[in-house]
């Protein structure tokens, strides 16, 4: 082992261990809220939980009455003698008949019932009760959501990733976009599934009525990294969002550390042909906006918390923690990944 570090040296043991602890958690996974569609937190939400609940009872009869049958037929007694035999079995015959006829009979009734429910829940939400607060732009990409906040104003506009917040009790228009293959937005607790498909711009919306972190997550199998493709919505006060939304639009602040300040310049030079910073020259569109990073809870979409050794393990290694991500492996040194790590702590 102390061969081992001697070969590594102060620096390199440092990116080493980022690296190690960054892997760890994302073996473990992130703590997040849980991706239930069994309870609702909004208008929208309430009528398709209704109709999911509807739907699961109606499936579950449909189960246990052909489960007696089965094992009504298998189990019923056929001990009778040979003379009534045949009797019989022009009798059973009738009745087969009459019970699938009934069945087939109940059976559509049934299918008709659950499609004509259905058709008339899509049509009660389509649109919203009110008009939209405002607007959002998601693009879905291997693997990660962009997230516009659009506006009449310009100056208004700005871009975030992977999180983002709504204010509670007004509806939220969702315009969906695809960058590469299909997707599917679906925050279950507040809105159902619509794909994201290349080339074509499709809308949803949603609302919440109570404030919290909501879960969501690509529904539509995108790749290697599908399952690290989620969301995170925070629903809050009026106020809450308003402050947010301002601390949003804000230039990211100079960095007052001399490593900190090292570290935009090794960004700026390294990293920002990927990523954008508002207030820096970095203007990158191909990955996520850092401009509020330290304000995520999540790096990776998900994939490993927004703390400790974790950013840097991400900078150092990010195929071992997202094998197949567009994040590329930066040949950095150690005193440089220092810097750049320590620069994008200043961004809250």
């Amino acid at each position: 082992m102390n061969a081992l570090l001697r070969k590594l040296g102060k620096c390199g043991f440092r990116l080493f261990l980022a690296s190690v602890l960054a892997g760890l958690g994302s073996a473990a996974g992130v703590a997040a809220p849980p991706l239930g569609y069994l309870q609702s937190f909004g208008s929208k939400a309430d009528s398709i939980l209704n109709l999911t609940w509807g739907l699961l009872i109606i499936s579950i009869l449909v189960v246990v009455v052909m489960t007696a049958l089965v094992l009504w037929a298998i189990f019923r007694s056929r001990d009778v003698s040979k003379d009534e035999r045949g009797l019989e079995n022009i009798e059973s015959s009738k009745r087969s008949v009459h019970v699938f006829e009934f069945g087939l009979g109940l059976t559509m009734l049934i299918l008709i019932g659950c499609v004509a429910w259905t058709m008339v829940t899509l049509a009660a939400i389509d649109h919203p009760h009110e008009k939209p607060a405002f607007t959002l732009e998601i693009t879905g990409q291997q693997w990660w959501w962009k997230i516009r906040y659009l506006s009449d104003q310009p100056s208004q506009i700005f871009t975030t990733a992977n999180e983002f917040h709504v204010p509670v009790g007004v509806p939220i228009k969702i315009k969906l976009r695809s960058k590469d293959v299909i997707h599917s937005f679906w925050v279950p607790a507040l809105t159902g599934k619509t794909d994201l498909i290349p080339g074509q711009i499709n809308t949803t919306w949603l609302e919440a009525d109570k404030p919290g972190v909501y879960s969501g997550q690509c529904a539509e199998y995108c790749g290697a990294q599908h399952a690290h493709m989620g969301l995170r919505l925070i629903a809050e006060s009026a106020d809450k969002f308003e402050a947010w939304r301002k601390d949003q639009l804000k230039s990211a602040s100079e960095p007052a550390a001399s490593n900190a300040k090292a570290g935009l310049v090794v960004f700026e030079s390294r990293c920002a042909g990927c990523h954008a910073v508002r207030g820096t020259s970095a203007g990158g569109a191909y990955g996520p906006d850092l401009s509020h990073l330290m304000t995520r809870a999540t790096l990776a979409d998900g994939t490993i918390p927004n703390k400790g050794g974790y950013l840097a393990g991400w900078i150092a290694d990010p195929q071992h923690i997202k094998p197949g991500s567009r994040m590329p492996r930066v040949a950095l040194s150690g005193e440089e990944l220092q810097a750049v790590t320590a620069y994008l702590r200043t961004l809250r």
